[in-house]
């Protein structure tokens, strides 16, 4: 089946490349036509050379970019990728979308008034082009303006998302480099990704756990004999990675077929991994995992089959939690495989067999990170290692417990190469006046900015601290879609409006460049030089990440607009340190070579050689091959103690205990949330499970024509149950609208029975589309999961987003079907 899912990527991927060359006719004719403006331009990408082949990267791969006349036509895939993905054409294609931001805008409410425009306009398109000079003058100005008159806590620069790819071209990095050169700003911490397992990890393990290397795939195959994915979707979400991605644990998923390992999904959705392995299905119901694990806890306590000697040895706090299992905890019941089965759904007696499944064999727990991006989402992973530590089996070989197998391929194991450093810092802030504690926090949650905006001045609480929200009157953001990535998104455009400047910094019109004031075009990964690793663990090779093209129209590279702007604000030599581009690969290769040759583990060439034959590829040493994570700790849980406070492993945190945090108690606890299937009173009957995308990176190549692999009816697809969908007179291919208080938009329908009744599932990403920003519930033509989630805070411990805390209803869509436009460059750009 793997193999047939590889025939049809790849044959996806040559149509695809097709439908594009024949669409890539326009596209020329555009580019001519725009030489009149911009001079030079069309000579130097189609000056008369022979075609070529450069190898370079991508987040979904490693890639050859053949060349013809100076224009990237089709790419190819690294040989040795281990499962190339499909949407990588897509990297070809976003360079000459019809998305693509082709110069300086500004729009004409902030042109002709500046601060003082009106902001309910922001969205409805009404740019005008401006000279870089005028875009760089008027950015800044308000950094200068908001410096002097204001200080740091006016400007919020908590750029997030993925960027692109490479070591040097990381705009995040650099917009940090700079508001700290001019004074500073307010930035954010965490991510939307694994924020409440960041927050709760360090008090249990010591360190955030997920991660770094894991136990290798090779010690799974020749050791376990039960493996559990839990909430993980790994040939999905193993697509990508922030390296560039070799897919190798697509190979680990034919090897573990091969050796007849026990596979059991516990999902409510039948992925195509667990199909793969012909797993047991287990469709739990949405947000009661954390009971379903305190059950087996529970059996594995009353039944006495937990591991006495690595409880006593290796954890604290076991007394709290076996008393709150026995109903004599704070809550006073019992947690019965029967008490579960009322909550998950999943029958009593496969509780009690799960229990002794998971102890009779060597077993490996695999938590994807889907269970922690709810309301009290920190109990997740705390109940997990919980669970994994009553089992015993962490430290063995093949056994134990990971919260990454399903992101980077980190069960790779990893070569003596050293790993690549960023090509910049983001240095410290230059105090150029005093930071108030009544002026705010200099750091918010990332999850926390519409709060932010909402409530300047308010307190709120964070990590066993009480802060302030500052009172921020600009954002800068680059290398990220904060209108895909945030939640409640109706709630989210009004409190935009509190900014009176948005800049944003990209290379495609997504729509919080549409929500911007200032749009400042942005080179892709294609369009500059880099360097960047293969396999974020196993450091396979490292690639010369070389210009493919020449920058179109009038985009500059982030490097090159943060330069202009440092030079505006007297900050040039400071910013550069007098370095190009190229200039600072060159450090991150030599930094690279010091470390390997005064460890003397790899031998490195000369850069020029490098950069020259454009990889460099190392062997995985055998000893690496069998790593196990937590193989010392469990030996000898005294040399070997874990960084908390007490060396072990905390199933009680006494900390935790301090900060007296009701929605946050000192062991892993079930606690309702907001909203869910098991509430009597529901406002909505279905659970909106908003997963990744499979053929994008959140909102990344949305606005390319891989989208035509995966759209029903020109929108994003919406899977929803046989039942259900029978229900509601709902069939395949329909049109239908998402709805519940907080907003609605328009998806496709896919009818199928690998997803458990009363779920419904919509992948995050789709870029907003609006059918009329005057209207506080507008609907969004186009399918962003994001109108229709909530906005709140994980706990007070976190305060990571709750986005899987959803609750909807699905209908016909009967009305005019209105056109998706969001991909269509504004009017006027």
């Amino acid at each position: 089946m793997l193999q047939n899912l590889k025939e049809k990527k790849m044959s996806e991927t040559h149509s695809l490349s097709r439908r594009r060359f024949l669409s890539a006719t326009s596209s020329l004719t555009a580019l001519a036509a725009a030489d009149m403006m911009l001079p030079g331009v069309v000579g130097r990408a189609f000056a008369a050379e022979a075609p070529k082949e450069i190898l370079t990267g991508s987040h979904w791969g490693a890639f050859y970019a053949k060349v013809d006349n100076g224009r990237f036509t089709s790419l190819r895939p690294w040989e040795k990728d281990f499962h190339p993905n499909a949407a990588l054409d897509g990297v070809q294609d976003v360079v000459y979308s019809s998305s693509r931001i082709r110069y300086p805008m500004v729009r004409r409410a902030y042109l002709e008034k500046g601060i003082k425009a009106d902001r309910d306009s922001r969205g409805d398109g009404d740019f005008v082009r401006v000279s870089w000079d005028k875009a760089l003058d008027l950015v800044a100005g308000e950094l200068k303006r908001l410096e002097e008159q204001e200080g740091p806590w006016a400007v919020y620069a908590g750029s997030y998302g993925w960027r692109s790819s490479g070591e040097i071209g990381n705009p995040q990095i650099m917009l940090t480099r700079l508001m700290n050169l001019n004074g500073g700003a307010v930035y954010s911490s965490s991510n939307y990704s694994k924020a409440a397992l960041e927050g709760i990890m360090p008090y249990v393990v010591g360190s955030i756990d997920a991660a770094g290397p894991q136990t290798t795939y090779q010690s799974v195959i020749e050791n376990t004999k039960t493996i559990v994915f839990w909430g993980a979707d790994p040939f999905k979400t193993n697509q990508i990675a922030f390296a560039l991605p070799d897919h190798e644990e697509y190979k680990w998923f034919e090897d573990m077929k091969k050796a007849g390992i026990k596979a059991i999904f516990i999902n409510p959705i039948n992925v195509e991994a667990s199909k793969y392995l012909n797993a047991e299905w287990l469709a739990i119901r949405p947000h009661s995992d954390v009971a379903l694990a305190i059950a087996i806890c529970h059996v594995l306590l009353t039944e006495k089959l937990y591991d006495k000697e690595f409880i006593a040895n290796c954890t604290f706090g076991f007394d709290k939690f076996s008393d709150y299992l026995l109903g004599k905890g704070w809550d006073k019941v019992e947690k019965t495989p029967e008490w579960a089965a009322a909550l998950t759904e999943i029958p009593a007696d496969v509780i009690r067999r799960l229990a002794h499944q998971f102890v009779e064999n060597r077993t490996m727990l695999v938590s994807g990170w889907s269970c922690q991006r709810q309301h009290h989402g920190e109990q997740w992973p705390w109940a997990f290692v919980t669970l994994a530590s009553m089992i015993g089996q962490v430290g063995l070989p093949g056994g134990g417990f990971c919260q990454n197998y399903h992101l980077y391929s980190l069960g790779s194991p990893a070569t003596m190469a050293p790993a690549l450093a960023p090509g910049m810092s983001g240095g410290t802030r230059k105090a150029n006046k005093p930071w108030p504690k009544e002026k705010g926090a200099q750091s918010i949650p990332v999850a926390r900015v519409v709060d932010m905006l909402e409530k300047p001045g308010q307190t709120y609480e964070h990590n066993g601290e009480k802060k302030i929200y500052p009172d921020v009157k600009l954002t800068y953001w680059v290398g990220g879609n904060p209108f895909h990535h945030h939640q409640d998104r109706n709630r989210m455009r009004k409190a935009w409006r509190k900014f009176e400047t948005v800049i944003v910094q990209d290379f495609q019109w997504t729509a919080s460049a549409r929500f911007a004031d200032i749009v400042l075009p942005a080179t892709t990964t294609t369009e500059r030089d880099d360097i960047e690793m293969v396999g974020a663990n196993s450091k396979r090779a490292y690639i010369a990440m070389k210009k493919v093209v020449e920058p179109l129209f009038e985009s500059k590279s982030d490097y090159a607009i943060f330069t202009a702007l440092a030079e505006r604000l007297g900050l040039g030599q400071e910013f550069t340190e007098g370095k190009s581009e190229l200039d600072m690969v060159r450090d991150v290769y030599a930094a690279a070579k010091k470390t390997a040759d005064a460890k003397k583990t790899v031998t490195l060439p000369a850069f020029e050689e490098f950069w020259e034959k454009g990889i460099i590829e190392f062997e995985t040493p055998a000893k690496n091959q069998r790593w196990v994570k937590y193989a010392d700790f469990r030996e000898d849980p005294i040399e070997n103690m874990l960084p908390t406070g007490t060396g072990k492993i905390e199933l009680y945190s006494k900390p935790i205990e301090k900060m007296g945090y009701d929605d946050c108690p000192p062991h892993a606890s079930w606690l309702e949330p907001l909203e869910w299937l098991g509430q009597k009173d529901k406002a909505y009957p279905l659970h909106m499970n908003s997963n990744h995308p499979l053929h994008r990176m959140h909102s990344q190549l949305n606005g390319t024509r891989v989208r035509k692999i995966y759209e029903v009816a020109d929108r994003e697809p919406c899977m929803i149950n046989t039942k259900d969908a029978a229900a509601r007179g709902i069939k395949n291919g329909d049109v239908v609208r998402v709805f519940n208080g907080r907003g609605q938009c328009l998806a496709g329908a896919v009818v199928s029975d690998d997803i458990r009744p009363s779920v419904v599932q919509l992948q995050e990403g789709a870029w907003y589309d609006p059918v009329d920003i005057k209207d506080a519930n507008t609907l969004c033509k186009h399918g962003d999961v994001n109108v229709l989630t909530p906005d709140i805070g994980s706990s007070r411990l976190a305060q990571a987003t709750s986005a899987h805390t959803c609750l909807v209803d699905v209908e016909k869509y009967t009305g005019p079907l209105p056109k998706v436009t969001v991909f269509d460059a504004p009017a006027n750009a």
